[in-house]
């Protein structure tokens, strides 16, 4: 075997070991690939899905904000239309024909002026209420009708102002005014 023959066979010896050492690498090159691709579609996933989460979360938030924005407006639109209710009451009591208001002055009146000594009564209603009962007539007072009654030493009153009257019948029944406006 001459010199060249040893040449070629250290040749086919040290290619066939950059063949094996080159598809090693290779193979490993591949798998290391492989792994990194199977990772980052994980981590892809997993950010994914928390981008998700997080725009439902989102939605979830905007959409009860914007329900309760719209109650608020309802509730808002309901106290108003409420309140012109409660100012128009007011104004039909203002514009309360003469003789229904007397008529009502005397029935409030008569069931209450006992064991009382004074009253009191805006100043339209003076001369009718001074006609209508025997108490002592102390002063007027601003209010759309209506009396106030007093025993002798001011530590017991009667607050019988049609204003007053209104406010707690109002208070008592909005419950039932709002059901039979709103369903």
């Amino acid at each position: 075997m001459g010199l060249d023959a040893i040449v070629q066979e250290i040749r086919a010896k040290g290619k066939a070991e950059a063949d094996r050492i080159s598809g090693e690498t290779y193979q490993e090159v591949s798998k290391i690939l492989a792994d990194s691709e199977s990772q980052a579609a994980k981590i892809k996933a997993a950010k994914q899905e928390a981008v998700r989460k997080e725009i439902e979360r989102l939605r979830q938030q905007e959409l009860s904000s914007a329900h309760l924005e719209v109650k608020r407006a309802m509730l808002n639109a309901r106290k108003e239309l409420l309140d012109e209710v409660y100012e128009k009451s007011k104004e039909s009591i203002q514009k309360l024909p003469a003789d229904k208001n007397q008529k009502l002055l005397g029935s409030l009146i008569k069931k209450n002026e006992n064991s009382n000594t004074k009253i009191y009564s805006r100043a339209k209603d003076a001369p009718a209420v001074k006609k209508l009962t025997k108490l002592g007539y102390a002063g007027e007072i601003d209010c759309l009708g209506g009396v106030i009654i007093e025993n002798e030493d001011g530590t017991e009153y009667l607050d019988l102002r049609y204003d007053t009257i209104l406010k707690n019948v109002s208070e008592r029944s909005l419950k039932q005014v709002s059901d039979i406006l709103f369903g």
